[in-house]
């Protein structure tokens, strides 16, 4: 993996571009792990749940050499995949099919990637995403929220929206926050 970083970055930008919610970080990336989480590096451990092909940003993540990934998503194809693909990424890789509104299997962690993942829960169940930040075992999050309509539109209500409902689910547990706006994207990094 580190003989041929452009080409295998460019075969997970390839695959990436297949799903939605991937593509739509795509031109980001240098600058979306850079800006979130560069200060962190080398990070030793990451749990990215309800993950997608989020795992197939591994290249542009400031991770260590030795690193652990933990990519859990409920859908086993999705999951054998990336059984198969973390390693030749670097990180030793842990996939595993998983309910995220579920607690995790995963020891503790240095950050856990909640990347667009608290909508999609709290359709189903509107307590989902508290119990989620609450039983992360993780010293840093990184949670995220979709700031556009299906459409492709910039909806200033759904930045607002989203920042409102993030502050009420932190609210009263002391944990330190910073906040990334990118063309797609509302970011909060949590840091516990």
């Amino acid at each position: 993996a580190t003989q041929r970083p452009d080409e295998i970055r460019a075969a997970c930008a390839l695959i990436m571009g297949g799903h939605a919610s991937s593509r739509e970080r795509l031109p980001l990336l240098d600058e979306f792990y850079t800006t979130t989480l560069g200060d962190l590096a080398p990070i030793r451990s990451v749990l990215d749940a309800a993950c997608g092909y989020n795992p197939l940003a591994i290249p542009w993540m400031p991770l260590a050499t030795d690193a652990v990934y933990y990519a859990y998503d409920m859908y086993i194809d999705l999951m054998d995949f990336l059984q198969q693909a973390i390693p030749l990424l670097g990180p030793q890789g842990i996939s595993q099919p998983l309910d995220v509104t579920q607690p995790l299997p995963a020891p503790a962690v240095e950050v856990a990637l909640l990347l667009k993942t608290i909508p999609c829960l709290e359709q189903i169940d509107k307590d989902a995403g508290a119990r989620l930040l609450d039983s992360v075992p993780a010293q840093h999050l990184l949670v995220s929220f979709p700031i556009h309509s299906l459409g492709g539109r910039r909806d200033r209500g759904m930045l607002e929206h989203y920042e409102g409902h993030f502050h009420e689910l932190v609210s009263g547990r002391g944990w330190a926050l910073q906040r990334f706006v990118f063309t797609n994207e509302l970011v909060f990094r949590v840091d516990r």
